[in-house]
């Protein structure tokens, strides 16, 4: 006999796995969902060959992923062939619940989960399918991707998709005001604020690992490292940070800092010939790591350049490693970086000091050079703006957390299925 009450059954959808926070958080959740009783099963598809891969963190967990190869990054006629495949996928697995992560996958896999709810004949007397659909929201592409008439169109299938969603997830509180408010995204009592969770004891102790990560990136013991850490692309805004590293350089020739990228992807080429041109040499372009824990121990501060972002996993990290930030102040940002710290007057250069970083306008070469000064020269404001983030991280975004509240938001979306299948 089937037991009385078989474990929930979960998918989650990701279209690829490549480096990135919204990567690593769709597959922190299977795996934790596998691990709190749940059948679990994570779906995705190939990586392009410009692409970092990282699903040798889901089969070091022991998690065999369902590939789906025709479910790519950008939009073409193969989403409806992915669409069709997940549906049947869906026939198979029988999901309780399908959670999608990021665009493309939240547009073919919602519209999967929705044929599988209703083509069934019981939707003709009003009984579809009992599949509870979830959209997490990394990010958005409703600024600084694409041109006016691709976001609008883009703006336009997240609105309709919305309607077939019953929870939409975001990771920050900015996040939720720019996609429910501003963008007109969903309904207010659709959202679930649901912040990331990392493993912030893999980042603890980080001067046992210094010296040798140092040695491993060939920089020296004593230069003060300014790194950066994110997929080169153009949402990332990289050129800011070169640009911001050269002003500061042309103000202070003799001061003895370096500057570190780590991260791949197609604008290398471009940033290595801008940093040339830049006559920029303290640089070290690192390439693809996967070592967080240790190049992360390298860094003295922890930059951000981004012109988007959900919630800024390299700045959580950093925090967790105990490094002082500064970031560009775009979406999720915000909340990272916190409030207006009062203490610090507000200067005319354009950089604020909050409660646990430095913020800069957007694309504000000027302005972030001078608050990468301020950093630099400032070792107690460092002290207090490490010990801060620390604490708020390790507080706030435990893989523990995080798998707790995704657990509760299933279970409530059991019980409302619940209440609905009962009769009047």
């Amino acid at each position: 006999m089937p037991p009385e009450n078989p474990p929930l059954r979960v998918i989650n959808i990701i279209s690829r796995l490549s480096v990135g926070g919204a990567v690593f958080a769709a597959m922190t959740v299977a795996y934790e969902m596998r691990r709190a009783g749940l059948t679990s099963t994570l779906v995705t598809g190939l990586i392009a060959a410009n692409e970092e891969d990282m699903s040798h963190v889901v089969t070091s967990r022991g998690m065999e992923p369902r590939i789906i190869p025709e479910m790519g990054r950008e939009i073409s006629l193969k989403d409806v062939v992915t669409a069709w495949k997940l549906y049947r996928l869906f026939v198979e697995l029988r999901p309780d619940i399908v959670g999608t992560h990021s665009a493309k996958a939240g547009a073919v896999g919602r519209l999967g989960a929705f044929l599988y709810r209703w083509a069934t004949p019981g939707s003709l007397i009003g009984r579809p399918r009992p599949c509870r659909i979830v959209h997490t929201y990394h990010g958005h592409v409703f600024h600084s991707y694409y041109g006016r008439l691709k976001t609008a169109m883009f703006l336009s299938i997240e609105r309709w998709l919305a309607r077939v969603t019953d929870r939409i997830v975001v990771v920050s509180a900015q996040q939720l005001v720019e996609i429910q408010q501003t963008f007109g995204v969903g309904k207010a009592s659709q959202f679930v604020l649901i912040p990331y969770g990392i493993d912030t004891e893999a980042f603890a102790s980080p001067d046992l690992r210094r010296e040798r990560a140092r040695a491993s990136l060939g920089l020296t013991g004593d230069e003060t490292v300014v790194g950066i850490v994110g997929r080169l692309t153009e949402v990332k805004n990289l050129r800011l940070f070169l640009d911001s590293a050269a002003l500061y350089k042309k103000m202070r020739p003799d001061e003895s800092v370096h500057f570190l990228i780590v991260g791949d992807g197609h604008l290398r080429q471009d940033l290595e010939t801008h940093a040339v041109k830049l006559e920029l040499e303290s640089l070290t372009f690192a390439g693809s790591r996967d070592d967080p824990p240790d190049f992360y121990a390298a860094m003295d501060v922890v930059a951000l350049t981004s012109l988007n972002e959900g919630s800024p996993f390299a700045l959580l990290e950093g925090m967790a490693t105990g490094l002082p930030v500064i970031a560009t102040a775009v979406g999720g940002v915000v909340d990272t970086l916190g409030a207006l710290d009062t203490r610090y007057q507000a200067t005319n250069e354009g950089y604020v000091v909050c409660e646990r970083g430095v913020s800069v306008p957007s694309s504000d070469a000027v302005a972030f050079s001078a608050g990468l000064s301020r950093l630099i020269d400032d070792r107690q404001l460092r002290t207090e703006l490490s010990v801060r983030g620390q604490a708020w991280v390790r507080e706030k975004f435990s893989t523990e957390r995080m798998a707790s509240d995704v657990l509760s938001l299933y279970r409530e979306l059991m019980h409302e299925q619940v209440k609905t299948q009962r009769p009047a």
